[in-house]
């Protein structure tokens, strides 16, 4: 009997059913802004991109220089990346001299106490994100919150599902309502993506290097590139590995994907457990908010993992509650790294590479992973982003190793007919050409863009903050050499205007204490069944 996926790529063939692999992507793009040296921004948020509460589009992440930029959904991946570019034109029309940083690592940073967290005004609600980011501070250090990515949001027309799971043959579900169906399907679609993962850090990994002042003293096993520059020879992201956004307290978090109750357990638990050395910091220094909690986890969203179900949540509620009431409404893949050689920090090509990895996770078939499987997943991670492209590298699979490269010249095979199935809806060839862009990669790693990023620093002195540097400075003169249409500006115009008075009203409007709205926040009940 064929497999699942060829049985579901059979099903999705007929006509009336291709049109079912549409849905929606999106994509939020971090980015610092730095001065004409490459050096971090000293400046508040600009007051002409808006307020960093309440605009939809353009925001800050950890610190106050850390853009995020947040397209809004669209059916092609194509759209999502124009509006992208969008946003950027106009962001660069209303910075003055500064610059968007080009790298997921950010370059030389100034000592702790001058990176500023970002800020959120006076409000409650803003007082609590602030809050929180001081809370990260204190336990993972600012230089953390200077890192930026690139997050994926995907999801598939909700029909899909229900098509899968009404024909028997098709069926990996005894969920029996819509909202179970999909909540199971997406969850299944993350295991296989802890399965194969590694794959995206091979291909797309571009932080082989790091600024030296980077790690603060730390110790390291890193070589030196230069004298402001370590690296490992044969890194793909050491943006995603243990030098990266991770700490002791979330080692042994590992929430189960196996199912959403699991799941929301997990998280339950980890943001209502006592850690004893942050316990011993409390959560007030001084009178000061130091912390929103001494538990392992401030808020949910602290978890940090390379992809996370999501559900778009309602005014006063929080993330897991979200997905408790009305399920997974769709996934966010958080593992993939700027890429310094496109200006808005990722390409079409890839875009269209992860929309067929990504179908073809939710389409093959995804058993439970246990525990000893999980570790292996995480091992194989771990292992590429720091030795990705090392000669005849082996990974774990099923109890026996097999080369990186055999590996994914088999994923590769098994996603090819993903890919044409999405170019046969679409028209045009853009899927399959991505994976054959793919496939060279995997051929010589040299090809792959955390070889280029390393080529590129040697020919040019070593100098991870100078090749960062001239890198923004091209992206820069791309983004200005055509300025937003004034349609464009008008739109980003009116958002920034209307941003900037719902923050004036909601500091305006009556409040109890900050203490009393954080004892609320924390005492609210993240799901009735856990």
């Amino acid at each position: 009997m064929p497999n699942l996926l060829t049985r579901r790529l059979a099903l999705l063939t007929e006509d009336a059913n291709r049109a079912l692999l549409g849905g929606l992507r999106g994509i939020e793009r971090e980015t610092l802004r730095v001065d004409h040296a490459g050096h971090l921004a000293s400046t508040p948020h600009p007051a002409a991109l808006g307020s960093a509460l309440t605009h939809p589009e353009i925001t800050t992440d950890y610190a106050e220089a850390l853009l995020e930029f947040i397209t809004p959904a669209e059916p092609d991946i194509a759209l999502t990346i124009k509006q992208l570019d969008t946003v950027h034109r106009h962001a660069y029309s209303r910075l003055g001299d500064e610059l968007l940083w080009s790298q997921s690592m950010p370059g030389q940073l100034p000592d702790e106490e001058q990176i500023e967290i970002a800020n959120y005004g006076s409000s409650n609600m803003g007082m609590l994100k602030h809050v929180y980011r001081r809370g990260l501070a204190l336990r993972y250090g600012k230089a953390m919150q200077c890192i930026a990515g690139i997050h994926y949001n995907y999801s598939l027309d909700e029909g899909l599902w229900q098509l899968l799971a009404a024909d028997k043959s098709t069926s990996a579900t005894t969920a029996t309502t819509a909202k179970d169906v999909q909540s199971e399907s997406y969850l299944a679609t993350i295991r296989n993506f802890r399965r194969y993962s590694w794959l995206l850090m091979y291909l797309f990994g571009a932080s082989p290097a790091l600024a030296s002042g980077f790690l603060r003293g730390r110790a390291h096993k890193l070589d030196t590139l230069s004298g402001d520059t370590l690296f490992l020879p044969y890194a793909t992201s050491l943006r995603m590995s243990d030098l990266g956004y991770q700490n002791d307290a979330q080692s042994g978090l590992r929430p189960h994907e196996n199912s959403l109750e699991d799941y929301v357990s997990a998280l339950t638990h980890a943001v209502n457990d006592p850690y004893a050395p942050y316990a011993e910091l409390g959560t007030k220094k001084d009178g000061e908010w130091i912390q929103l909690s001494t538990n392992v986890l401030q808020i949910e969203n602290e978890y940090y993992s390379t992809i996370r179900p999501k559900r778009v949540i309602r005014t006063g509620e929080r993330p897991i509650q979200a997905l408790c009431l009305r399920g997974v409404q769709y996934i966010e893949v958080r593992c993939m790294d700027v890429d310094p050689f496109e200006p808005v920090g990722i390409s079409l090509e890839t875009g269209r590479f992860l929309d067929a990895f990504l179908l073809f996770c939710a389409l093959d078939d995804s058993a439970p992973i246990s525990s000893e499987q999980g570790t292996c997943y995480t091992a194989n991670f771990a292992r590429t982003v720091k030795e990705g492209r090392k000669p005849g590298l082996m990974l774990r699979r099923d109890g026996e190793d097999i080369s990186l490269q055999a590996w994914g010249e088999e994923l590769l095979a098994r996603i090819a007919p993903v890919a044409a199935l999405l170019d046969a809806r679409s028209g045009g060839t853009a899927h399959a050409d991505s994976l054959a862009a793919q496939a060279v990669k995997l051929a010589d790693p040299d090809a792959t863009p955390s070889a280029r990023v390393l080529r590129e620093l040697r020919a040019n002195g070593g100098s991870f903050a100078a090749f960062g540097l001239q890198q923004s400075e091209r992206h820069a003169a791309f983004f200005r050499a055509q300025p937003p249409a004034p349609e464009q500006s008008a739109y980003f115009d009116r958002l920034a205007a209307t941003s900037l008075a719902e923050q004036r009203a909601m500091e305006a409007a009556p409040q109890g204490s900050f203490d009393d709205y954080v004892a609320s926040y924390r005492a609210s009940t993240l799901c009735s069944h856990t």
